[in-house]
């Protein structure tokens, strides 16, 4: 849906109801409005600024040559911003990947000796983890099916709960293991609070208490497979009213990452930001894959 181009900036109130209903219904609009917007104001001050230095003012100096050099300056600004290639697009490209709008670079291909092929332990979460593109490919199309049929279940896109699987297990280098070695199929480092009745796997993590990173012991669930984990991972974003904001809110990868932070699903303080960067991969990967 195209937006029709406003001579008035976004921090008039009338253009900025303007603006929140526009991205209600087509938010990549309302980014491209936006940007356009930012780049305006940005031309306004340049302008501004160069007939300081520039000109003598005079008769400028009254009220109303003020006002028609403002005007003047208004149009101008408008009529230069919103070129392809110009400022407002490197805005856009910024605003729409912050916004889980657009994807982000799929990961750079490692050396074979570089890469972590086999699983880190779960204490050592918080470190990053190097990633071959066919690697990352491969965990998208193995779950692809699963998380299609959660998505059936919640209304969340299957993108989102691939990415969250990918961030919760490094794409499937750092799943949780059982005391034997032995995968728990966990791909949503969901815990095994009192209600759990089926098998546990008890390891060591990271969780954050007042910010501050520690490592504690906990229980999480045990599945049979990772088709059971996305499958329990439906029922608890669906039953639980917790996480009903979360559903409500699932077709945005912004909204549905910060909504997670928000119930308390993780506690790491930078969690929303690292599975938005995450989901934005994931789109990538998906595109490649065709």
């Amino acid at each position: 849906m195209a937006i029709a181009p406003s001579n008035h900036l976004g921090y008039d109130a009338r253009s900025l109801d303007g603006l929140k209903g526009i991205a209600a219904r087509d938010p990549k609009a309302a980014v491209r409005e936006a940007a356009k917007q930012f780049e305006s104001l940005f031309m306004q001050q340049l302008l501004k600024s160069m007939r300081s230095t520039t000109m003598n003012t005079g008769m400028l100096d009254s009220e109303g040559g003020k006002l028609g050099t403002e005007m003047l300056d208004t149009q101008l600004s408008g009529q230069l911003s919103g070129m392809k290639g110009g400022l407002s697009d490197a805005i856009m490209r910024q605003l729409e990947r912050q916004m889980g709008l657009s994807p982000g670079p799929i990961p750079v291909p490692m050396a074979r000796s570089s890469a972590n092929t086999t699983p880190q332990p779960l204490d050592r979460l918080d470190k990053p983890v190097k990633i071959p593109e066919k690697s990352a490919a491969g965990f998208v199309q193995q779950h692809t099916a699963a998380a299609e049929r959660a998505q059936a279940a919640t209304g969340i896109p299957a993108t989102f709960m691939i990415a969250q699987a990918a961030h919760e297990t490094g794409w499937g280098r750092k799943e949780i293991r059982h005391a034997d070695g032995t995968p728990a199929n966990n791909l949503f480092g969901i815990k095994a609070g009192a209600n759990w009745g089926g098998p546990v796997a008890e390891v060591t993590t990271t969780e954050y208490v007042g910010g501050v990173a520690r490592k504690v012991t906990a229980r999480f669930r045990a599945y049979a497979s990772h088709a059971e984990s996305f499958a329990d991972y439906a029922r608890l974003m669906k039953n639980s009213p917790r996480y009903a904001q979360v559903v409500a809110r699932g077709s945005n990868a912004s909204a549905f990452a910060q909504g997670l932070q928000k119930a308390g699903y993780a506690t790491d303080p930078a969690y929303a930001n690292k599975l938005s960067r995450v989901i934005n991969t994931t789109l990538r990967l998906q595109r490649a894959l065709g």
